[in-house]
C-alpha cells in the first residue's frame, strides 16, 4: 500500500486558508504520502477546525507531489508494531486518516493526484466531492495483504455500486483508472495532469456563494449526519468493526504487512 517510509523534518500535514477554503495536503511525497499517526492527528484536528470555523465555507483535501494522493497506510510502520492511529481515544474514532469516521457538516473535495490506494481510495470514498487527474489510480489492495478494507470501502461501495462491481474491486484488489471511478458515478470530475486542486477550487468557490447553512443542513441530510455521527450507516459500521476486530487478531493479518515490509509475497496461514 506504501512505500518504505523515511523519516524526514517537514510536517506530514499543512494546512492553509484561502477565501473560505481550508486546504489540508497530506505531506509526505517521499513515501507517497502513506498515512501514519501523527499525520491522522493533525488531518483530524484540521477537520474540526473546520466544522467550528464559520470562516471555512469548504475544505479540499490534496497529496504533495506527483506520484499520489494518498498511498494508503504505512504498512512499514505497521510490520514494526507501530499503530496507525491517533494515541488519543477521542481521535481514534475519527477513523483511517483522521477523516473516514469523522462527520463534519463542511463539504470536503478530494483532488486526486497519482495514486490513491487502499486507505487512500477510502479516504476518497469519504469525500463529498472529487476532482481526478486523469492518471490517477485507485485500488483497495487490502485483501492481499491480510487485512480487511475497514474504513468505509467495504461499507460505502455496496450502497454506491452494483454488487458484483464493489465484490471485484474488494475482492480482486484490482486496480481502476479515474475514468472507471467517473463512470461509475465515484467521481464528478476527470482533469487533466495537474489540474484537480484547481478544479477543486472552482467547485469549493461556487459551493461558497451559496448560503452556507444551508450547505451544511444539505450535506448532513445527504451523509446521513445527526448529531456528528453517519446515522444511515451505523449498523454497517457496527458489522464492519466486528468483522475488523477479528480479522486483525489472525496471523495472516500480521504476516501481509511484515511480507510487504520484508519486499516478499505473504505466504498464508488461514489463521
Amino acid at each position: 500500500m506504501t512505500l518504505a517510509r523515511t523519516d524526514v523534518a517537514a510536517p506530514s500535514t499543512l494546512t492553509e486558508l484561502r477565501d473560505g477554503v481550508l486546504v489540508i495536503t497530506l505531506n509526505r511525497p517521499h513515501a507517497r504520502n502513506a498515512m501514519n499517526a501523527d499525520m491522522a492527528e493533525q488531518i483530524g484536528d484540521a477537520l474540526e477546525r473546520a466544522h467550528h470555523d464559520p470562516e471555512v465555507r469548504v475544505v479540499v483535501l490534496t497529496g504533495a507531489g506527483e506520484q499520489a494522493f494518498c498511498g494508503g497506510g504505512d504498512l512499514v510502520a505497521m510490520s514494526e508494531g507501530q499503530s496507525l492511529e491517533p494515541a488519543d481515544p477521542v481521535k481514534e474514532a475519527w477513523g483511517f486518516g483522521g477523516v473516514c469516521r469523522h462527520p463534519i457538516d463542511k463539504p470536503i473535495i478530494a483532488a486526486v493526484n497519482g495514486f490513491a490506494v487502499g486507505g487512500g481510495a477510502q479516504i476518497v470514498l469519504t469525500c463529498d466531492l472529487v476532482v481526478a487527474e486523469e492518471n490517477a489510480v485507485f485500488s483497495l489492495p487490502e485483501v492481499g495483504n491480510g487485512l480487511v478494507a475497514s474504513s468505509g470501502a467495504a461499507v460505502r461501495l455496496p450502497a454506491w455500486l452494483p454488487r458484483p462491481i464493489a465484490m471485484e474491486l474488494l475482492l480482486l484488489g484490482r486496480r481502476f483508472t479515474a475514468a472507471e471511478a467517473y463512470a461509475w458515478g465515484l467521481v464528478n470530475r476527470v482533469v487533466p495532469p495537474g489540474r484537480a486542486l484547481e478544479e477543486a477550487f472552482v467547485m469549493a468557490e461556487t459551493i461558497g456563494r451559496q448560503a452556507p447553512l444551508a450547505v451544511q443542513a444539505t450535506k448532513r441530510v445527504v451523509a446521513g449526519i445527526v448529531d456528528r455521527e453517519f446515522v444511515t450507516e451505523h449498523d454497517a459500521w457496527e458489522r464492519n468493526l466486528i468483522e475488523t476486530a477479528a480479522n486483525r487478531a489472525t496471523e495472516d493479518a500480521k504476516e501481509g504487512p511484515r511480507a510487504f515490509a520484508e519486499k516478499r509475497r505473504p505466504v498464508w496461514l488461514g489463521r
